[in-house]
């Protein structure tokens, strides 16, 4: 069963990773974005949130492929982002940004009509979330690499706190962001972009333990394969790259994914 873990190459010679490459069109990209929907997807599917009669709550879903496979497994999905007005510039510039149902619809894995049926869109602030979503109203929620991008490491971990509350007891929430391989003292902690250590999960595993929640335990093996130990730069990223870790500002880090339980 996927847990709480650290993006590595062996990841991708798993059934459960080729399984779902090929239900969301993610064949033959070794990349650790598409790493990030599979193994969400993983996460929840083996905890039972993927069927007929679940609720699912998406935060920053951008143009990415998960409200799509959600909706095609039968559930009935809430998919948010930020309103364009409050938008930095780059987002809207690279394409990276929902305002509206159609940017959320991949037919090649879900038809129309069964996607309009399951999946509604509307705005929310993760800084601020407001009781209007719908608190204790859902099975599972999830972000995609967002919570790094909410100014600082606090703002980040008080976002996954907070979005405790719309869940069911019992329910899951699965988010990924970015994690330091290089370090766990040195680290950017504020910006446009702020990478998390290991301290940092853990002080958040204590944090949510008096909010009836729980962290799964972390894998923080980043793995020794050829593909762990290289790295890619920002200036060298281009199109079928391998990109499974990064350097960038003197920062080495990667992809995680963090699974939280509700009491």
């Amino acid at each position: 069963m996927p847990s709480s873990s650290v993006c590595r190459y062996e990841h991708f010679e798993t059934d459960w990773y080729r399984r779902l490459a090929e239900k969301m069109g993610l064949v033959g990209w070794l990349h650790r974005k598409p790493w990030e929907f599979c193994i969400i997807a993983a996460a929840l599917e083996e905890r039972d949130m993927l069927g007929p009669g679940r609720r699912g709550l998406g935060f920053a879903v951008g143009k990415e492929v998960l409200s799509s496979y959600f909706a095609a497994c039968g559930v009935d999905v809430v998919a948010t982002d930020l309103d364009p007005a409050k938008l930095e510039a780059n987002w809207l510039r690279y394409g990276q940004h929902a305002s509206s149902l159609d940017a959320l619809h991949h037919p090649s894995i879900v038809d129309r009509q069964t996607f309009d049926a399951r999946v509604s869109f509307r705005t929310a602030d993760m800084r601020k979330l407001e009781d209007s979503l719908g608190v204790g109203s859902y099975d599972f929620l999830w972000s995609a690499c967002a919570l790094e991008h909410l100014g600082s490491l606090r703002a980040g971990m008080d976002f996954v706190r907070n979005a405790m509350r719309f869940l069911k007891p019992g329910g899951i929430a699965v988010h990924t962001t970015e994690y330091n391989v290089g370090s766990n003292v040195k680290t950017k902690t504020r910006g446009p972009s702020v990478i998390y250590r290991r301290r940092d999960m853990e002080d958040l595993e204590y944090s949510l333990r008096h909010l009836r929640c729980g962290l799964e335990p972390i894998e923080f093996d980043a793995g020794t394969h050829h593909h762990d130990l290289n790295y890619d730069e920002p200036l060298r990223q281009v199109e079928g790259r391998t990109h499974l870790k990064l350097m960038g500002h003197g920062d080495l880090f990667t992809s995680m994914l963090i699974v939280i339980r509700k009491g």
